[in-house]
C-alpha cells in the first residue's frame, strides 16, 4: 500500500470569509492557521502548501480575554544596540488592528519556508469592506 502525496495542482483552493467581530483572538487564529495549512482537507500533506485563502474582516473588533488588552506586549528590534521597541494591544488596535490577528496566526504556523506562503494567503481588513468579492468567498462561522 502506498501513501498518496498530493500536489497543489491536484487540489482546489477555496476562499473563506470570517467576521472577527466579538471572536476570541486565540480561537480564531488557531482555526485560521489550520485552514491556511490545509488541515481541514482530507488531502493534507505537511510538506506542501495545500491550504485555502482566508479573508478576515472587522479586525478592530476582535476580543481578548482577561487583562491581555493592557498587559500583552509585542516586541520588535531594529538590530542596533538599544533598539528594542514594545507596543501593547491598545496602541496596536488604534494604529494597525490587522497586525494583532496577523501576528497571532503567524505564531501558530510551522516555522519553515512554507510559513511565508501560507501567511500570504491570509488577508486581514480593519472594517467590513474587502476587495475580494470577485473570488466569491464562503462565509465561515466559527
Amino acid at each position: 500500500m502506498k501513501t498518496k502525496s498530493f500536489k497543489i495542482s491536484e487540489v482546489d483552493q477555496k476562499w473563506h470569509l470570517i467576521d472577527a467581530e466579538n471572536k476570541t483572538l486565540g480561537r480564531l487564529s488557531s482555526r485560521v492557521s489550520s485552514i491556511l495549512m490545509g488541515k481541514n482537507k482530507s488531502q493534507y500533506t505537511p510538506n506542501n502548501d495545500l491550504g485555502d485563502f482566508v479573508v478576515i474582516i472587522n479586525a478592530e473588533k476582535i476580543k481578548l480575554t482577561g487583562n491581555k488588552e493592557s498587559q500583552k506586549k509585542y516586541f520588535r528590534h531594529s538590530g542596533y544596540p538599544g533598539g528594542l521597541k514594545s507596543t501593547n494591544v491598545q496602541e496596536l488596535r488604534k494604529d494597525k488592528p490587522e497586525q494583532i490577528i496577523l501576528r497571532a496566526v503567524k505564531g501558530m504556523l510551522p516555522k519553515n519556508k512554507l510559513a511565508d506562503k501560507m501567511i500570504s494567503k491570509l488577508k486581514v481588513y480593519k472594517g467590513p469592506a474587502h476587495p475580494h468579492v470577485g473570488q466569491k468567498p464562503e462565509i465561515l462561522e466559527s
